[in-house]
């Protein structure tokens, strides 16, 4: 089996030819190492590897996988935030990627002041349409932009995030992460915001991304290998939208079982 270290080396250099490709410094694109239903002792291994932003698509997941890893990653959660979680995430992310109203960003604005802090977030933008897949339509994140800076004091938004369709080949992606450029470009002139964030590109088509622009790529699966089969556990869930039950979760049995996970 492949040390850690040798294959971020290689996802490192491919990141580093599609900059060149592109023109860009490899400097200016971060990996954020998505650890999602793997255990902590993965973000343990991603830290001493140098990959110091661990991604994760669940609430439930972080609060358990936090306190149980190492110390010193950034923690950013890259999936779909409820409204009853944002005190939970705010508590456990130091950057959000997935806000898709304003509705949501006046709940995490009001939290926000309520507990002293001061939100970083990504807004994310839903550039193929697909009903699968979460994000606000690019027509309607200038106006959710504008409501930020004019009504939510508190939270400071540092860019934009897509997914791409999933698709064998990453040339099909391109066309999305192209317009979500386009669309940061456009706000920046527009609003005279700074937008210095792009979160796109994943496994499959992370070159891709990073040929049009991403300054953050969220991998998984090139770096850790398949993802780990999760049995799924049944429980009652509280308003908060954490489990009432305890338990081992059901891959590493190092931490609480709090959903069942997909």
């Amino acid at each position: 089996m492949r040390e850690l270290s040798d294959i971020l080396a290689e996802v490192k250099s491919r990141i580093a030819a599609a900059c060149a490709r592109a023109g860009r410094d490899p400097g200016e694109v971060g990996i954020i190492a998505v650890t999602k239903t793997h255990g902590a002792e993965v973000v343990d291994e991603a830290w001493r590897a140098g990959l110091h932003i661990v991604g994760e698509n669940k609430v439930q997941e972080a609060a358990w996988k936090k306190p149980a890893s190492i110390a010193g990653p950034e923690w950013h959660l890259i999936g779909h935030l409820q409204s009853n979680k944002v005190r939970h995430a705010l508590e456990i992310f130091d950057f959000i990627h997935s806000v898709d109203s304003a509705k949501l960003a006046d709940r995490i604005n009001f939290i926000a002041g309520e507990i002293g802090a001061s939100p970083r977030i990504l807004l994310e933008v839903n550039v193929s349409g697909e009903k699968s897949k979460s994000g606000m339509s690019p027509d309607s994140v200038e106006p959710v932009l504008r409501h930020i800076m004019e009504a939510c004091p508190r939270i400071t938004v540092e860019g934009l995030m897509t997914m791409a369709p999933f698709s064998e080949n990453p040339e099909d992606a391109r066309p999305y992460f192209r317009r979500l450029r386009e669309l940061r470009d456009a706000l920046e002139d527009g609003l005279g915001a700074g937008l210095p964030r792009l979160s796109m590109g994943m496994s499959g088509d992370y070159e891709v991304a990073v040929e049009e622009g991403a300054t953050w790529v969220r991998l998984g699966t090139v770096l850790f290998g398949e993802r780990p089969k999760v049995k799924s556990v049944r429980s009652a869930e509280g308003d908060d939208g954490f489990m009432s039950s305890s338990g081992l979760d059901s891959y590493s049995g190092a931490g609480p079982t709090v959903k069942v996970l997909d």
